[in-house]
């Protein structure tokens, strides 16, 4: 076994048990959560690795990062998520290897996703971001949609050919009333996405908690973890 995948397995096993610690403690079973490694700034080499320890989930924030290394990787039996915020100008090639977009924050990257899809003869899942830090009808920082923007954008993915409703995403809030507080702000998402599964009952994926505050995410009910840095540590960006 080569260092680098000695480091990452091992990385590997305190991040599975993390998660299965805190599905005990919330007294869920383990298979309700999905782990996601974030790739973003390592190189193919280390997807390459992640897929032979048994990850099957990986995401990406940059599309100019993420295209050549799911090219790479194509041989892979990987799902490719994408996380970071996205302009439409770089849809095209995002629907190209994404299997799951989960930053959907507004109706025109929902058209431009649904072109890009229907041309790629792909159904694409998404997930809407809430942003839990934006007034009403606004965007955060970080993207995202409010909380009461959320239906009519659910209603838009549900009804847009090459689009499939998967559930919500958000990224623990740095401002607002919710900074700092993360088991709150994931209890908000649950509140959110058990309002939305009403209307659309197979949009029940919640994608919440990220390295340091996946076992908040868990307790709250996320059914997916987006974890980089407890997996990958820290090395120099790509380029």
């Amino acid at each position: 076994m080569t260092d680098r995948k000695a480091q990452l397995a091992a990385n590997l096993a305190q991040v599975e048990e993390r998660i299965a610690s805190a599905c005990a403690a919330a007294g869920r079973k383990r298979e309700e959560v999905t782990l996601i490694v974030v790739t973003k700034t390592y190189p193919a080499s280390d997807v390459r690795i992640l897929h032979q320890l048994g990850v099957r989930h990986v995401a990406e924030n940059r599309d100019q990062d993420a295209a050549p290394k799911a090219t790479a990787c194509a041989d892979l039996s990987l799902t490719w998520h994408f996380v970071g915020q996205l302009q439409t100008n770089k849809v095209r090639s995002v629907t190209s290897y994404a299997d799951v977009v989960q930053s959907v924050d507004r109706a025109k990257l929902v058209t431009a996703l649904s072109a890009a899809a229907v041309r790629g003869e792909r159904e694409l899942g998404c997930l809407i971001q809430i942003a839990l830090d934006a007034e009403s009808g606004e965007r955060g920082e970080r993207g995202g949609v409010a909380p009461d923007g959320v239906e009519e954008l659910a209603a838009a993915i549900d009804s847009t050919p090459g689009l499939r409703l998967d559930g919500l995403m958000t990224v623990a809030p740095l401002a607002g009333e919710y900074a700092g507080r993360q088991r709150a702000a994931f209890d908000r998402l649950m509140e959110i996405s058990s309002r939305l599964r009403a209307g659309h009952p197979a949009a029940n994926m919640v994608s919440a908690g990220m390295s340091g505050d996946l076992e908040d995410a868990v307790a709250a009910g996320a059914t997916h973890v987006r974890v980089g840095t407890a997996v990958l540590g820290v090395r120099p960006r790509l380029g």
